[in-house]
């Protein structure tokens, strides 16, 4: 006999069908569209100024942090932008979400808010 296990990541409480933009990255406004989802238990996957990229998110709400994060590896002239939010993905330890609101953060202070589009 198997149980079903509730999802306690994020990924369980984040809206399974959402696109999450990018609003907000260390403080100021992105130069361009990034999107995080969460398709699947644990799962992350979006969109960076230049890469699609995927990974894994297993700590359970409050708390988030991703393994590692594979990407495409298209160049554009954003690679710069998207280093910096990649950095800010893996430094993110808590989740907050609501109905139209993410917000991932740190000891510092909010370091990434997303939109529910």
């Amino acid at each position: 006999m198997t149980t079903c296990q509730a999802d306690e990541t994020i990924s369980g409480y984040a809206y399974p069908d959402a696109i999450w933009m990018l609003n907000d990255l260390n403080g100021q406004s992105p130069k361009s569209e990034i999107t995080l989802t969460f398709p699947e238990k644990g799962k992350i996957a979006g969109r960076a100024p230049c890469n699609r990229y995927f990974g894994t998110q297993s700590k359970p709400l409050p708390w988030f942090k991703t393994g590692p994060i594979a990407s495409t590896k298209m160049a554009c002239p954003n690679l710069a932008e998207e280093s910096k939010y990649f950095t800010a993905l893996d430094t993110a330890t808590l989740a907050e979400v609501s109905a139209t609101t993410l917000i991932l953060s740190n000891e510092t202070g909010p370091i990434l808010t997303y939109k529910r589009q």
